[in-house]
């Protein structure tokens, strides 16, 4: 009996030191989720009288984007300071890319779109978080079916952009992409809440690509509505 007692308070140790491993990370997480979304914030502010020049070389800087997430990144993974600095570099030019988006809402009077948007995906993407964290289902197969239908939207959206310039497509494609990246915000929640992540930053970049795709979308529906056309 006194065997048993001891076997089980170990494994009862044992999970608990586990679950406060897991809160510390998802902490750590959200924490640098913050800190990305103020880096963001302040490429977005240090280029906005930039807003024509930012137009002219958006591909550019859409590529230096994608470098980022795809090189730097991963060139820097598992090597601290500089996989945080990969991190900040890439999230700070994601804020420049909406430079443009940000500026043609303010030109329009509708500056406070901006706000209302951000509010809504910080509300949207809060109560997903939360249903993705104490949802007794599993997500974890979630993930192909994910990524295809994330390659069918990158294909419908580039062959819209450079072919058909179908502005009812373009309203079509950005509601798939808020709904896609609403349940990927889930998937990843719970991936991150499972131990699917070994560092911090990759577990931030995955939450990070979820909200600001979402708040982009979010944010051109209200510049829509808030549009006189």
């Amino acid at each position: 009996m006194a065997l048993y007692d001891r076997d089980y308070a170990q494994q009862g140790t044992e999970t608990f030191v586990q679950e406060g491993a897991s809160v510390a990370f998802m902490k750590r997480t959200y924490q640098l989720l913050g800190a990305s979304m103020i880096a963001a914030a302040a490429g977005a502010y240090a280029t906005m009288p930039y807003a024509e020049i930012v137009m002219q070389y958006k591909w550019v800087i859409f590529g230096l984007e994608l470098f980022m997430l795809f090189v730097g990144l991963g060139m820097t993974r598992n090597k601290p300071g500089l996989n945080l600095a990969a991190l900040f570099t890439f999230t700070f030019l994601t804020g420049v890319s909406i430079v443009p988006l940000l500026a043609s809402l303010i030109g329009a009077g509708n500056g406070a779109a901006i706000g209302n948007a951000f509010l809504s995906t910080a509300v949207l993407f809060g109560s997903l978080s939360l249903f993705a964290i104490n949802s007794k289902t599993d997500f974890s197969s979630w993930g192909k079916p994910l990524f295809i239908t994330l390659i069918i939207v990158i294909i419908a959206s580039l062959v819209n952009v450079f072919i058909l310039k179908s502005p009812l497509m373009h309203v079509i494609i950005s509601a798939v992409i808020l709904i896609l990246f609403a349940v990927m915000t889930i998937y990843d929640t719970q991936n991150i809440a499972n131990g699917g992540y070994d560092s911090e930053v990759d577990a931030a970049v995955s939450l990070y690509l979820d909200f600001f795709n979402m708040f982009t979308v979010i944010l051109q529906f209200f510049g829509i509505m808030g549009s006189d056309d």
